[in-house]
């Protein structure tokens, strides 16, 4: 299925062009979001979604935490092109891909403790709610700081607004996980 714009090929602006060379270079493609999206907006906009991606090399929370959190959100908002984009990371950082493929499954599989439970409890009652129960909440007090409460928040939104950008422009998987494949059987054979 096609997105609701045309990616923009040949993008106008500095920051731009160079944006696409090093994401070309990096990724051999240009991501859609950029391509459809941020190519259309002033480059300010573009900059403010790789800051929310600096932001969270800030955050307290393990990363492996932090992406089981952007995954479950995406998965709920089925934003493909985030769930593909989450995909990629985990495969790339050599996270325990067997607990995010049963991530379904996480409130009975022995590979989640209930730290985890209790995040990806919270996180989907507020991705399909819109709020949480006090009860939900308390939950993860034993397990959290406050600030890392307020992080597993902010992951949330964060995600959020990837998930909409994407699902409000109808954009797909760019397939990355497909690219990360390759580049790790090539370098096997390397």
């Amino acid at each position: 299925m096609e997105s609701f714009l045309p990616p923009i090929e040949n993008p106008k602006g500095l920051m731009l062009k160079l944006a696409y060379f090093f994401v070309r270079k990096q990724f051999g493609k240009v991501f859609s979001p950029l391509a459809i999206h941020s190519a259309r907006l002033p480059s300010s906009f573009g900059l403010f979604y790789t800051k929310v991606a600096r932001l969270d090399k800030k955050l307290l929370l393990p990363e492996e935490t932090a992406m089981l959190i952007r995954q479950r959100v995406a998965g709920i908002n089925i934003c493909l092109f985030c769930m593909d984009a989450n995909w990629f990371a985990v495969i790339s950082k050599s996270m325990n891909v067997a607990k995010f493929d049963a991530m379904d499954e996480y409130s009975t599989s022995s590979l989640f403790n209930d730290a985890e439970r209790a995040t990806l409890d919270y996180i989907s009652e507020l991705t399909v709610e819109k709020k949480v129960n006090p009860e939900t909440f308390n939950r993860l007090k034993p397990y959290y700081s406050e600030r890392e409460i307020c992080e597993i928040v902010w992951l949330a939104a964060s995600e959020h607004l990837y998930n909409l950008t994407n699902i409000g422009l109808n954009i797909h998987s760019d397939m990355l996980c497909d690219i990360s494949k390759r580049k790790r059987a090539s370098a096997r054979w390397n």
